[in-house]
């Protein structure tokens, strides 16, 4: 006689995708953390220079678009970034209310040296090139559901 498949609980805990997801980006960015010192930076500063570097100059609103944040979330992480001399906030010239971001020259260099960070990266986490590409077209899909 075959036996019955067993009945798995809909809500045990290692089967929900909020907990692997909740889990695993506690997981990636503490591994950012001493990767991302030498740079002087926290994961969010690194995640605003990503930005940075591809777009600016920035009005914090576009930045905090891009990014999926509040603008009130960002404007401490860019004084911080000012602070460092790796950014310099101004008024922005088509909207005076608003701030536009740029970077400095000591910004720009410091690029240079975040190239190596997805390198190290890669290697603390294990993985190659084609399962960060599944895992990264995995991920966008599920940003693009949940923020349409």
């Amino acid at each position: 006689m075959d036996e019955p498949l067993p009945v798995t609980d809909p809500l045990a805990l290692e089967s929900q995708i909020c907990f692997a997801l909740s889990v695993a980006s506690r997981g990636v960015i503490a591994a950012y953390r001493p990767v991302l010192e030498p740079l002087k930076l926290t994961h969010p500063q690194y995640l605003v220079m990503l930005a940075l570097w591809q777009h600016a100059p920035l009005s914090l609103k576009d930045l905090a678009g891009l990014l999926h944040m509040e603008p009130a979330t960002l404007s401490p992480l860019t004084k911080r970034l000012e602070a460092l001399g790796y950014v310099q906030r101004a008024r922005n010239p088509d909207d005076g209310r608003g701030l536009a971001l740029s970077l400095t020259d000591q910004g720009r260099k410091l690029r240079q040296r975040a190239e190596q960070v997805p390198v190290e990266m890669m290697r603390r986490l294990q993985m190659d090139e084609a399962e960060l590409t599944d895992l990264h077209r995995l991920m966008t899909t599920l940003m693009q559901r949940v923020h349409p």
